[in-house]
């Protein structure tokens, strides 16, 4: 593995084929991951089923190496990433400010700050990957599943990896089919999209609560993924909203309307900042856990720098050669260059006075996102290394950079322009914070790759630049989904008529919030600071349960703030997915004869789940933008829609998911027994 380049022969790593191939992966992964994100405020890796379906298609080109096989994972990855963008950038059409996503401006902040992401990571790579001891579970199981795929793990055969691509391929097939189906079906209302009851507690003076029982393999699926723990957490959280939240405080406001709206206002106006304060305060509490770790392997990183300037870089090992230094200050460079254009842009147009200060708008805004860049890149990239991507509170990341933002124009700006000007500057605020969150997301998962790479004798420069790649294709679809999506259906809270059928974008809709906080002052504190005193609970609880418990429990406090902050028919068929991917995984160890590759395989039904039901869900979409009707594909009228669908749809799920669950059981064995 670690033989010098300059005996190396050369072999298939970075091709059209394989950029080719990640590309298509990376817009179909991406338009699912912004769906669902907006809708559940949860992304889904992208990494092993994009290597499960590069995998069954390469074998059947010539020359086809593993190596290659992670080319395509690592451009792959970039939907499970900067699709997290969705956390910031409806913020601008929540407070007002656009009522579109331009489709320029929309590429440029995704693709400048996700190529910063992936420059801003390579110095770090030899601190946080080949000299650090961070498990990087994500990436060593990508690695495992590239290595069984290849025949390469011991006593695994050629046969027997073939086979296992083609179970892997097939999970992922069927999952998508099956979802997508069922989405069909729920379009045409035969079955039922959710059940949902609204009623009154404590007699006809008291308080309100419900629940909306979302009928979603992909919601499912996403429980799957997130595991027990994490569902569990979120139930606490739903219960802590619509069981306490909701009853209380809508007992207290005036009613008007039915009990349906009390209870959705009250959710909306008063529970959510009580959830954003939680989300707040895990957030804060989990980075604050990292400055010892992430100082350590800045430190690491500079001083590996210094030791390798004394060497000769071309008699580096494979695995150890990045993109030049040199090139990567430049690249970085001339990626500032447009950043700053976009700035200035912004300035002029937005009025109110910001565009009297444009140089130092300019000046600071490119300080800002150097530094917060860099910083937020180190945080992240030890954070993918030490609990994985898909779970790093990257929400938290958003909080405070909007909130260092916002200090800055109010300490900086604020009183320099009229009181007319505060929308403007909660804009900006969003604006710059954007470009450093796209940078943030992308060096989430850069490491991650990185350490796959190295365990399957990759060459760490031609994954970056795959990874560019991934970042421009990504950043090419995303701007028109989500434009798309808000013609569609809108979000929660956005001006104008309320929407039926509205996306939540839970963390977009928080971060906006907190920085129309700071700059104009017209959050309701009270609120925050009872979801941060929950925060503070819910922490305790986990560190006694970490610390006295021998098995994985624990309460995630970030999770419980989403299970408050989130409508329940985001948050309790993810629980109910969470529930049964335990019950899954554990018959798997009991009875099946290689428990983890059946587990591996309800990973990939669950990741196929995601991906037909967002397909479907943003092709619906499209129905409803150009027919302006909110069931443009509609079969039967409202009483049988919102009566025997109801029945008929919950028992057609769970059996479909039991079928589901049964098969990919049966086709764990089949490997083996090969």
């Amino acid at each position: 593995m670690n033989t010098p380049s300059s005996s190396a022969p050369p072999r298939t790593e970075l091709t059209v084929r394989g950029l080719l191939i990640g590309i298509v992966i990376t817009v179909i992964f991406t338009a699912a991951n912004v769906f669902f994100g907006l809708k559940a405020g949860l992304t889904f890796a992208t990494s092993i089923p994009a290597a499960v379906i590069s995998m069954a298609v390469l074998r059947y080109f010539k020359g086809a190496t593993m190596q290659e096989n992670n080319i395509v994972q690592t451009v792959a990855s970039a939907a499970g990433t900067l699709s997290s963008i969705i956390f910031v950038l409806p913020g601008l059409i929540l407070i007002g400010w656009w009522t579109g996503f331009n489709y320029w401006t929309s590429f440029a902040i995704c693709a400048l700050g996700g190529i910063l992401g992936v420059m801003y990571s390579i110095p770090l790579r030899r601190a946080l990957v080949t000299n650090s001891d961070l498990p990087y579970p994500e990436g060593v199981a990508c690695a495992e599943v590239l290595k069984v795929g290849a025949g390469a793990s011991e006593g695994v055969s050629a046969e027997a990896a073939a086979a296992s691509n083609r179970a892997g391929l097939l999970a992922v097939l069927w999952g998508s089919i099956v979802s997508a189906v069922f989405a069909v079906v729920v379009a045409t209302r035969v079955f039922a999209g959710d059940v949902v009851q609204y009623f009154r507690v404590g007699g006809t003076q008291g308080g309100v609560t419900g629940f909306d029982f979302f009928l979603s393999f992909a919601l499912f699926g996403i429980g799957h993924l997130v595991g027990l723990w994490v569902g569990i957490a979120m139930l606490v959280g739903a219960l802590i909203g619509w069981g306490w939240g909701v009853p209380h405080f809508s007992a207290m406001m005036p009613v008007a309307g039915s009990i349906a709206d009390l209870a959705n206002a009250t959710w909306s106006h008063k529970v959510r900042f009580v959830g954003a304060g939680t989300i707040g305060v895990a957030a804060i509490w989990t980075l604050a856990k990292l400055v010892k770790p992430v100082i350590s392997g800045l430190a690491s990183a500079m001083a590996a720098s210094r030791a390798r300037g004394a060497g000769n870089a071309a008699l580096l090992p494979r695995t150890e050669q990045d993109i030049p230094i040199g090139q990567v200050g430049l690249i970085s460079l001339v990626c500032l260059l447009p950043i700053g254009w976009l700035i200035a842009n912004f300035a002029n147009t937005a009025g109110n006075g910001l565009g009297d200060h444009v140089v130092a708008l300019v000046v600071s805004g490119l300080i800002f996102v150097v530094l917060m860049s860099f910083f937020v890149s180190a945080v992240c990239g030890y954070m993918a290394g030490l609990i994985g991507s898909s779970n790093s509170p990257l929400s938290g990341i958003g909080i405070i950079v909007v909130i260092s933002a916002a200090l800055l124009l109010v300490l900086g700006l604020r009183s320099q322009l009229p009181a007319s000007s505060e929308n403007a500057l909660v804009a900006f605020a969003l604006f710059i914070t954007s470009i450093v969150f796209a940078a943030a997301a992308i060096a989430n998962n850069n490491l991650q790759d990185l350490k796959t790479g190295q365990l399957v004798d990759a060459t760490p420069a031609k994954q970056q630049w795959a990874l560019v790649i991934g970042v421009l294709a990504g950043a090419a679809i995303i701007p028109p989904i989500l434009d798309l999506l808000n013609h569609a259906y809108g979000f929660v809270g956005a001006p104008g008529p309320v929407r039926p059928n509205a996306l939540p974008a839970p963390q977009a809709g928080l971060i906006s919030a907190l920085a129309q906080g700071v700059i104009k002052n017209n959050i309701q504190w009270s609120l925050i600071w009872i979801g941060a005193g929950i925060g503070v609970v819910m922490i305790i609880i986990d560190e006694v349960l970490r610390r006295t418990t021998k098995s994985s429990a624990h309460l995630s406090p970030l999770a419980v703030g989403l299970g408050i902050y989130l409508p329940t028919q985001s948050t309790l068929m993810v629980v109910v997915g969470a529930v049964a991917g335990w019950w899954f995984d554990r018959r798997a160890d009991r009875g099946a004869k290689n428990p983890e590759a059946t587990k591996q395989l309800g990973v990939l039904l669950a990741s196929g789940m995601i991906v037909g039901e967002g397909l479907l869900g943003v092709v619906i979409a499209a129905f409803v933008a150009f027919t302006g009707k909110d069931y443009p594909l509609a079969l039967v009228g409202h009483a049988f829609a919102s009566g025997p669908a109801r029945w008929i749809g919950g028992a057609a799920f769970a059996l479909v998911m039991l079928l589901l669950y049964r098969w990919v059981a049966r086709l764990g064995r089949a490997p083996t027994d090969a």
